[in-house]
């Protein structure tokens, strides 16, 4: 009857050596080289058996294996004896501290390399995809003109009047004189219509460092119910720009000025 045997792949003597530690559930400080050379040969011989291929390295380390246990099975040193009170004792040397040392350092190893390849399968479950090139939808010449600008750029504008009056210096008044949003859409739209039609005129123009808040609010609600009668277009040269106000040569605008403005 035939006898099989089925040998584990292992990458090298101390991978073998770690196998057969394990297996024996030894601790690796404390190795019985006599049992684990015994276990190492047995499967070398295992493997001329089958007549598979035994490296060097496999055989170097037999070789070391029974050198260790040879240097084990010899006595230790004699005390020597120096002067009458003194003792000199060599200091005891463990041949399987260098392997010792070596399969820890190989243990460290095969367990990072465990879990490289851990990290390795989990990334190739990753697919990512390679960035497309936009450059053929980029326009070549950027326009920074922005026409028909939204109320939202009013208020900025507004907030930045607001801020440079918050910055001077004020004195209480103990009268002033009122002035209403439909006071100040005629003066806003008189100052256009004398530029005529197409006419320009630029938002900081109509405002004045000695206007007081309440006129300030006023100018500002005074463009905004021009824009939402149609009678003036907004909009700016460029990016953070002051704003420009275009007239639109309303033909009926006394007319459009008698709606109701709720102010």
């Amino acid at each position: 009857m035939t006898v099989l045997y089925k040998l584990e792949t292992f990458e090298g003597p101390l991978d073998l050596l770690l196998h057969l530690i394990d297996k024996a559930e030894i601790d690796i400080q404390d190795i019985p080289v006599s049992e684990i050379t015994e276990q190492y040969m047995e499967y070398l011989r295992n493997m001329q058996e089958l007549e598979l291929e035994i490296t060097s390295e496999f055989l170097v380390m037999a070789a070391t294996l029974l050198s260790i246990k040879s240097k084990m099975l010899l006595p230790k040193p004699p005390v020597i004896e120096i002067d009458d009170f003194e003792y000199y004792e060599e200091d005891d040397y463990d041949p399987r501290a260098e392997l010792v040392q070596r399969l820890i350092e190989y243990r460290k190893i095969k367990s990072i390399a465990s879990q490289l390849m851990d990290m390795e399968s989990e990334r190739s479950l990753i697919f990512t995809k390679e960035p497309d090139d936009l450059a053929p939808f980029v326009p070549s010449q950027v326009d920074n003109t922005l026409i028909g600008l939204h109320a939202s750029d009013l208020i900025a504008a507004f907030r930045k009047a607001l801020g440079k009056a918050a910055r001077r210096s004020s004195y209480a008044k103990i009268t002033r004189d009122e002035i209403s949003v439909k006071d100040r859409i005629r003066d806003v739209s008189a100052a256009l219509r004398r530029t005529g039609k197409g006419g320009r005129l630029r938002f900081s123009s109509l405002l004045d460092d000695s206007m007081a808040r309440h006129e300030i609010v006023a100018t500002f609600l005074a463009i905004l119910e021009l824009m939402k009668m149609k009678a003036i277009l907004c909009y700016q040269e460029k990016l953070f720009d002051d704003i420009v106000m275009e007239w639109r040569g309303a033909e009926d605008f006394d007319g459009l000025q008698t709606a109701e403005i709720d102010y």
